[in-house]
């Protein structure tokens, strides 16, 4: 790998603060037993939740193993480490729960990949 410029650095940084300013990024996460949902509270103050067994690696997973969310990338995903499991926070508001691929397996061949992007 080359060396980076001043100016890629400075771009990188510019991309960094422009998403750390507008994308959706998770304050806190945790799963609820009692509703089966994973629930995400934003650093914008609203709260998303959606349940575990919509989502690419949870659909199977345990309550204790659930419980083991941590949020990763500054807020932008969320992971389950025994589940080898991640999901982006900006994609979970977006309605895409896994891979295109699992999300077509999952909702059928009618789901639209490029809608949801």
């Amino acid at each position: 790998m080359g060396e980076l410029t001043q100016s890629q650095f400075e771009e990188a940084v510019r991309r960094g603060e422009h998403d750390l300013a507008i994308k959706p990024r998770a304050r806190a996460a945790r799963y609820d037993r009692g509703s089966g949902y994973v629930v995400i509270d934003l650093v914008s103050g609203a709260t998303f939740s959606f349940p575990a067994t919509l989502a690419q690696g949870l659909e199977r997973a345990r309550a204790d193993q659930l419980e083991k969310v941590e949020i990763a990338g500054a807020g932008f995903g969320l992971h389950w480490e025994e589940l080898d499991a991640d999901l982006t926070v900006e994609g979970l508001l977006a309605g895409r729960f896994g891979s295109a691929r699992y999300m077509a397996q999952r909702f059928g061949s009618d789901w639209d990949s490029e809608a949801a992007e």
